[in-house]
């Protein structure tokens, strides 16, 4: 199965798609104006042929892209988890300073998990806030 991700266009596949529609269209219709018999040509040809092209281009270009962003990504995440042992290490970190800044760098690897690892601190910490107001309001 795939997901839902998978089968939405990316934003530079519509504007291409877009583009190379709106040429064929031109071309075509421009033709057309001009009076040239063969103008039917153009749709058949770009439509079957230049559009699919270009769409495969575009999908090349956004793997290859997205193959640096990734390791770009594990590079980055190694490099902290190299700085973190080495503090470690060297006695800089305790060690439930270390494993806690550990798990919130594996718990961020993607943008994604960094989103959603913000978002439960900020629901931890404002449910912290509110028993903090009613023990207060108490006194």
């Amino acid at each position: 199965m795939t997901d839902a991700a998978d089968d939405e266009d990316s934003a530079l596949e519509e504007l291409v798609a877009g583009v190379v529609m709106a040429l064929i269209f031109l071309v075509g219709f421009g033709l057309l104006a001009l009076g040239e018999w063969w103008f039917w040509i153009v749709f058949p040809v770009g439509f079957a042929g230049v559009l699919p092209a270009a769409l495969a281009l575009v999908r090349i270009y956004e793997s290859r892209r997205g193959d640096d962003a990734s390791e770009s990504m594990t590079t980055e995440t190694e490099d902290a988890l190299e700085t973190l042992r080495r503090r470690y290490a060297t006695g800089e970190l305790a060690e439930e300073e270390f494993e806690a800044k550990v798990e919130r760098l594996l718990e961020t690897e993607t943008v994604a998990d960094a989103r959603e690892s913000m978002a439960s601190r900020r629901r931890e910490g404002k449910a912290g806030e509110t028993e903090r107001e009613t023990a207060f309001d108490r006194d």
